[in-house]
């Protein structure tokens, strides 16, 4: 039933939360998609997510237990924060839907369970989505890039990318997971000047790992620094307002 207000009337419009979770694995930068075992789009590939419960169910809340249901992930086991919300009129074919999108970017998850309306959860690699490749459920395709963006982005200015290493770890080791989630090879030694020589970023714990074919290499742990200052920027990208970058780290 559509309500009016000093003679305009209130649109019915339907909330939906969706998840776009993010992690590093088999030397890929993944998502978790599921695999939709309801109408529209059923059997085809999307983001786990799903309606409010009801009237009282806030979307944090909603987030977490969409998660929980489709996935079988813990969702204290995550970071869950707002990507952005999603409100074009003809996104689903059923009513006029908006989904507020929440950003999951961490290690060492498992696999996922499928379970809710979901028929299939699984791990699969972004970039066959961001080149067209896969194409999604919905808006899905956009989330994903929009998701994809804020994670590189993040690496930028803050430690996170230290999270998806062992305890302790070599700068190459480091280097592999940004060109990862980067998409782009970096040069080794101006890396490693910018990287040992943020504060706080890395502290040296004295060992040195033993690889082959090569000299032994300092072993790091990461820091306590949660916001690098300055910015590490990969190449093409712009500085914010405000901030000190380093140039990029393709030269």
């Amino acid at each position: 039933m559509q309500a009016s207000d000093g003679g305009w009337t209130i649109p019915e419009v339907a909330v939906t939360v969706d998840l776009a979770v993010l992690t590093v694995r088999s030397g890929a930068l993944q998502i978790m998609l599921i695999r939709r075992g309801v109408q529209p789009f059923r059997g085809k590939y999307a983001l786990p997510g799903g309606f409010l419960a009801s009237t009282m169910e806030d979307t944090d809340t909603a987030a977490a237990r969409e998660l929980a249901e489709e996935t079988g992930l813990d969702p204290s086991d995550l970071h869950l924060e707002q990507l952005r919300t999603y409100g074009s009129p003809y996104r689903d074919p059923r009513q006029r839907v908006i989904t507020i999108c929440y950003l999951a970017f961490v290690p060492h998850l498992p696999s996922p369970t499928a379970g809710g309306d979901a028929l299939h959860a699984v791990w699969s690699p972004v970039q066959p989505i961001l080149d067209g490749d896969v194409r999604l459920a919905f808006d899905h395709d956009q989330i994903v890039a929009d998701a994809v963006e804020r994670a590189r982005s993040k690496l930028e200015y803050t430690t996170l990318g230290a999270a998806f290493c062992p305890s302790e770890f070599t700068v190459s080791e480091l280097r592999m997971v940004y060109e990862i989630v980067w998409g782009q090879r970096l040069d080794a030694r101006n890396f490693h000047r910018k990287v040992t020589g943020s504060p706080g970023f890395l502290v040296p714990t004295g060992a040195r790992s033993r690889q082959k074919g090569g000299r032994p290499a300092a072993v790091y742990r990461r820091g306590a620094a949660e916001l690098l200052h300055p910015a590490i920027l990969r190449a093409g990208s712009r500085p914010v307002a405000g901030t000190t970058p380093h140039d990029d780290m393709s030269t």
